[in-house]
């Protein structure tokens, strides 16, 4: 059994945009996903996100917009029964040079750090390229969630031998029922 389960944010918990999520009125739950961390915590996973947020960089919204995204999200998989252990951020651009952005792997150690765990005890789930390469260089194992159109994000994960699922509940039937 894994230790800690990382989700990505955009394309997984929530329905992303790709003119970037700017306030708590544009955040919506994906139909399902609320309701599928919370099991995860009924089984007795550690939940955390990690996500890069360079919408920040860019001047689109600030840090305390992003907390108000964050407590809606947070406040809604509470009601439901579950619970986020921590919320790891990337807030930098990607000519940054940061060690925190997918796919680099620094969002991965910091969790593993705070949680005391090997990355063997960590199962990565995200909609991007970079969620599995942040993955398998950090030596997690990753699953794939098909809720966009990355057709090309959908291919590499297959190529990398990577399970692929439709959403995030699908994700986690099979995790709270086969791992």
């Amino acid at each position: 059994m894994y230790k800690l389960i990382v989700l990505d944010r955009d394309g997984v918990i929530n329905q992303d945009s790709p003119t970037y999520i700017k306030s708590p009125e544009e955040w919506h739950a994906i139909p399902g996903s609320i309701e599928a961390i919370a099991k995860l915590h009924r089984h007795g996973y550690k939940v955390v996100v990690a996500t890069n947020q360079s919408g920040i960089a860019r001047g689109y919204f600030t840090q305390n917009t992003l907390d108000a995204m964050h407590k809606k999200m947070l406040d809604q998989i509470e009601a439901a029964g579950g619970h986020i252990e921590d919320i790891f951020i990337c807030p930098h651009g990607p000519e940054d040079g940061c060690e925190c952005r997918k796919p680099k792997s620094g969002l991965l150690l910091q969790a593993a750090n705070k949680f005391n765990i090997s990355p063997s005890e960590m199962l990565i789930i995200g909609d991007s390229i970079r969620d599995i390469l942040a993955a398998k260089n950090y030596g997690a194992t990753a699953i794939f969630i098909k809720t966009s159109n990355k057709n090309d994000d959908l291919l590499a994960a297959k190529s990398a031998g990577v399970s692929v699922y439709a959403s995030l509940a699908e994700a986690v039937d099979y995790i709270t029922n086969k791992i």
